[in-house]
């Protein structure tokens, strides 16, 4: 018997241009018509070949019997029936569908219309995102509407002391420290009823609990995941425990640092005076008129050589408050800067200045930016080795940094001391005015912004020493804001 015996031509045709496989069938799972988005789904070419198959032979034992059932129940019952199966295809290969029941028009009840909705494409992307949500190298969580855990990758689950088999199912609570717990169960329910992809506890620390008791700090960041069916969840945790130690140390460090200078600078200072006291003690009582050349000029350069150390000292201060973020900020015309600067670092007339500002307005803290550009530019003046010569100061925007470049024409910098000249007492050029302080006091203040200086080889226009300095004209919320 065939379909046209069963249904009206109209239908049979519909049902042959259908974008989803069609099939009729008999009582005994008898294929009797086929359309051709069926045969696709099964890979075959010619949806006549599916014909007087029988339907169990390419299905496994528990679907064959699901099918069974469904086409046992009263023809009334039928209609609408729909559940998720497995067909075989000629490749051998299983072929995830929706089987859906349905009545036509003049049927008997010895025949059903069975529809096919393929599931392959869902089942790849489920696939693929799964893989890409074990392997991420970021804590994943996916949690229901009851706060059940549903899904957790090996990262997170590594990071928390479980596997990841063992935290399906298990309350989110698990991973919250007690004292967080009350608190944390509202806010999760007040992101369920308005969801939003966001980071949660801005503006706090939070801590998860691992399996040994221990807390740890996190971050995490929530988002809504489309699932049908049911609301779902999913946490972006990480571990940041790492980051909250080196914070810590750093700010030890600084701590330590500025403490030390702040005694050293007080301890070195009293001995100097002294020592600057007693020299001039000895010649009121030996009298100028009467000293030798050789003496007076013994006494002038002790007298230099400690204002150069009361120099030092200060210096020293000034680098250990460099560490120091600067949190007031305008918007700064890079014109107006680096004119500033060049009049604060004195450029004598015998230099050329040549500038190249391509940059808009920077939102930054004017003293330090302004401070780091003049001690680089007094330093090109200084180390050039010669009365005269050419600087050239450009501006470019890159990404979210304003990149400076400081060049000169001078002598340069000596290959392998790219690094070296940045360290603190280092003096670029013997010879030269100066305690080594000021470039590593300039990389340290810049540093602190959330900027970088590097010396650029091989870049520069004029030949000799070439500076970048990289400084966020974009400020971010916790790097540059502290």
């Amino acid at each position: 018997m065939t379909l046209v015996t069963q249904l009206d031509t109209g239908f049979e045709t519909a049902l042959a241009h259908a974008p989803i496989g069609a099939m009729c069938i008999d009582d005994a799972g008898v294929v009797s018509w086929a359309n051709p988005a069926l045969a696709a789904i099964l890979g075959e070419s010619d949806p006549a070949s599916l014909h007087h198959r029988l339907i169990y032979a390419g299905m496994a034992d528990d679907d064959a019997d699901m099918l069974r059932q469904m086409l046992d129940m009263s023809v009334e019952a039928r209609p609408g029936r729909t559940w998720q199966s497995a067909l075989f295809g000629i490749d051998g290969n299983s072929h995830p569908v929706d089987l859906t029941l349905g009545d036509s028009p003049g049927n008997t009840g010895r025949h059903t219309i069975v529809y096919v909705q393929s599931l392959m494409r869902q089942v790849v992307a489920e696939r693929r995102f799964n893989q890409i949500f074990d392997n991420l190298p970021l804590g994943l969580l996916i949690v229901d509407n009851r706060q059940r855990i549903v899904q957790a990758n090996r990262t997170l689950a590594s990071e928390f002391g479980y596997s990841p088999e063992s935290l399906v199912g298990q309350p989110l609570d698990l991973l919250v420290p007690d004292r967080y717990r009350h608190g944390h169960a509202s806010h999760v329910e007040g992101y369920i009823a308005a969801p939003s992809s966001r980071m949660m506890g801005s503006g706090r620390d939070l801590t998860g609990l691992h399996s040994s008791g221990e807390e740890l700090p996190v971050e995490i960041a929530l988002t809504r995941l489309e699932h049908p069916g049911r609301p779902l969840t999913m946490a972006i945790v990480s571990n940041i425990s790492q980051r909250k130690n080196a914070e810590s140390a750093l700010q030890q460090t600084n701590a330590q640092l500025e403490e030390f200078t702040y005694v050293a600078s007080h301890d070195l200072r009293s001995p100097l005076r002294g020592i600057g006291d007693l020299v001039s003690w000895i010649r009121e009582d030996l009298g100028e008129d009467s000293l030798p050349h050789d003496v007076r000029h013994n006494f002038d350069r002790i007298a230099t050589r400690i204002a150069r150390a009361e120099q030092m000292i200060d210096d020293l201060l000034d680098y250990a408050r460099a560490g120091t973020r600067d949190t007031m900020t305008e918007v700064i015309d890079p014109h107006e800067l680096v004119a500033e600067a060049l009049a604060l670092a004195m450029v004598p007339e015998s230099f050329i200045v040549e500038m190249d500002i391509a940059g808009g307005p920077i939102t930054a803290p004017r003293a330090p930016l302004a401070t780091s550009l003049r001690n680089l530019i007094g330093n090109a003046v200084k180390h050039h080795g010669q009365r005269s010569g050419n600087l050239r100061i450009a501006l470019r925007e890159e990404g979210r940094f304003a990149v400076f470049t400081v060049e000169d024409d001078g002598r340069g910098i000596a290959e392998g001391n790219e690094e070296r000249i940045f360290k603190l007492f280092h003096r670029a050029s013997p010879g030269t005015d100066g305690d080594g302080v000021g470039l590593a006091f300039t990389r340290r203040m810049i540093n602190a912004h959330g900027g970088m200086i590097t010396v650029v080889r091989g870049k520069g226009r004029l030949g000799g020493a070439c500076f970048e300095v990289h400084w966020p004209r974009i400020l971010l919320r916790e790097t540059d804001n502290g």
